[in-house]
C-alpha cells in the first residue's frame, strides 16, 4: 500500500477527541453568522442603494465582542490537534519536514481556487467598468477572514520547534511569548507605531497555541471545576482594566490585527469554558445526529471558512434584483431575514464544497522534497495572507496569492486528485 492512502486512511474515532470537533465547527460557523450580520446591503426607503456593517452599529457590539470573539478558541484547539499529530507523528517515524508540508499544504491548497476566483473576479470587473469605489469596498470586504491563513501558518510551520520548546521547558516557554507579547504592546503603544505590534503575529498566537498544547496534556483537565471557573473569571475581569484603564479597545474584533494581549486572556479563558463543558459535549458528541452535523461541517471546514464572505456578498447583490428581498440594513425586517439568509448561505456553501472541496484533502504524488523547499513552501504561503491583511485584498494581491500558493503547491508535491491503492 502507498503512502499515499496510509496517510488519508480512516480516521480511529475511538481515539479522538470529538469535542474538539465541535468546538472546531462552532468557532467556524459562529464567524460566519458575525460575517453575515456585517454585511448589510439593501435599499433605503428612497430607493437608494445602501452598504453598511450593522452589526457593528449596535451599542451592544463592543461589549459582546468579549464572548464573540471565539478566534482566540480556535488556535487553541489547534494547538491541541497539532501537539496530537506532531507526536503521532513522530511516533510513526516523521520528521519535522513532514508534519510542516502536510499542514500547510492544508492552507495552501484550498486558498489556491479563492485567490484564482479573486483574479478573474476582479481582473473583470474593472474590465466591465464597475464603480471603482464600490468594488474597493466589496474586494476590501471579502479579503478580511484571510488574516488567519498567515497566522496559523505560522503557527504551524513552527509546531515541531514549540512542540520541543513545550517538552523541555512548558512553564519557561509561556513566560518568555507572554513577556514578548507584553512587551511588543508596550512598544506599540508608547511609540504609537502599529507596525510594531505585528511582531505578535509571534508571540500572541504561538502563546495561545501552546494553551492548546497544555490542554492537550491534560492541564486543564487536571483542574477542578471551581479551578476552571476561577481563571475564566479572572481572565474576563482583567480584560476591564486593559481596555479601561489600558491602551486595549473594548471591541476585541479590534485587537486581532495586530494580534494584543487581550486575546490571550480570551484564550485562557475560552480554554477553561471548553473545558468546564467538556463532558456536555461529549455526551452530545455520542448521538448519531451531533456526528454527522460535525461530519458534514467539518470535512467542509476551510471551504466555509475562505469561502463564505464572497458568498455572502455575491448573495446580497443577487437579492438585490428580487424585489422586497433587500430591506434597509438594520431594518427590523433586514434582522428578521438574517435567519433565512444564513441557512441560504449555508446551503450555498455545501455545494460550492463539491466543486472545491476537493482541494482540502492533500494527495501525495511522490517523495518529500527537501527541508528547505518545505520551508520555502511555508514562506509563499504566509506572504500573501499577510500582504493582504496588511493591506487589504486587491488584484495585484489577488495574483500574488494565485502564484505564490499555486507555487507552494507544485513545491510540495501533492495535487488534488485520486490516490492510487497500491504501487
Amino acid at each position: 500500500m502507498s503512502s499515499a492512502t496510509t496517510t488519508t486512511s480512516s480516521i480511529d474515532l475511538s481515539k479522538r477527541d470529538l469535542t474538539l470537533d465541535i468546538a472546531r465547527v462552532f468557532c467556524v460557523l459562529l464567524v460566519v453568522v458575525i460575517h453575515l450580520l456585517m454585511v448589510g446591503v439593501g435599499f433605503g426607503p428612497g430607493g437608494d442603494l445602501i452598504v453598511s456593517r450593522p452589526l457593528e452599529d449596535q451599542a451592544w457590539f463592543a461589549p459582546v465582542t468579549w464572548a464573540g470573539q471565539i478566534m482566540p478558541l480556535f488556535f487553541v484547539v489547534g494547538g491541541f490537534a497539532s501537539l496530537t499529530a506532531w507526536r503521532s507523528l513522530q511516533r510513526r517515524g516523521g520528521t519535522a519536514a513532514d508534519y510542516v508540508r502536510t499542514r500547510v499544504l492544508r492552507l495552501a491548497q484550498p486558498a489556491l481556487p479563492l485567490f484564482l476566483f479573486y483574479v478573474v473576479v476582479i481582473a473583470g470587473a474593472r474590465a466591465i467598468g464597475i464603480d471603482p469605489q464600490l468594488l474597493d469596498v466589496v474586494v476590501v470586504g471579502a479579503g478580511l477572514p484571510l488574516w488567519f491563513l498567515a497566522a496559523y501558518t505560522l503557527c504551524q510551520a513552527l509546531v515541531p520547534t514549540m512542540a520541543g520548546l513545550h517538552a523541555r521547558a512548558p512553564g519557561r516557554t509561556l513566560v518568555v511569548l507572554l513577556a514578548g507579547a507584553v512587551l511588543v504592546d508596550a512598544l506599540r503603544y508608547t511609540l504609537h507605531a502599529d507596525g510594531v505590534g505585528l511582531v505578535n503575529l509571534v508571540f500572541v498566537w504561538l502563546l495561545v497555541q501552546q494553551l492548546g498544547f497544555w490542554y492537550a496534556d491534560g492541564w486543564f483537565r487536571a483542574r477542578r471545576a471551581w479551578q476552571l471557573i476561577a481563571i475564566a473569571a479572572l481572565s474576563y475581569a482583567a480584560l476591564v482594566p486593559l481596555t479601561q484603564l489600558g491602551p486595549y479597545s473594548t471591541d476585541m474584533l479590534t485587537n486581532l490585527n495586530p494580534p494584543t494581549l487581550p486575546l490571550v486572556l480570551l484564550a485562557l479563558g475560552q480554554a477553561c469554558i471548553l473545558c468546564l463543558i467538556r463532558p456536555a459535549l461529549a455526551a452530545l458528541m455520542n448521538t448519531h445526529a451531533a456526528r454527522a452535523f460535525v461530519f458534514v461541517i467539518g470535512s467542509r471546514l476551510m471551504t466555509i471558512y475562505l469561502w463564505h464572505l464572497p458568498l455572502i456578498i455575491a448573495l446580497s447583490g443577487v437579492t438585490l434584483l428580487i424585489p422586497g428581498a433587500s430591506p434597509p440594513p438594520g431594518s427590523t425586517a433586514w434582522w428578521w431575514s438574517r435567519p433565512v439568509f444564513f441557512v441560504i448561505v449555508m446551503l450555498a456553501l455545501i455545494g460550492l464544497s463539491f466543486i472545491v472541496g476537493r482541494w482540502e484533502v492533500p494527495r501525495e504524488v511522490g517523495a518529500r522534497p527537501p527541508g528547505t523547499v518545505v520551508a520555502l513552501a511555508a514562506a509563499l504561503t504566509f506572504v500573501p495572507a499577510f500582504c493582504v491583511m496588511q493591506w487589504s485584498l486587491d488584484l495585484p494581491f489577488a495574483v500574488l496569492g494565485a502564484v505564490f500558493f499555486g507555487a507552494a503547491v507544485l513545491m510540495l508535491g501533492r495535487w488534488p486528485g485520486r490516490v492510487r491503492a497500491a504501487l
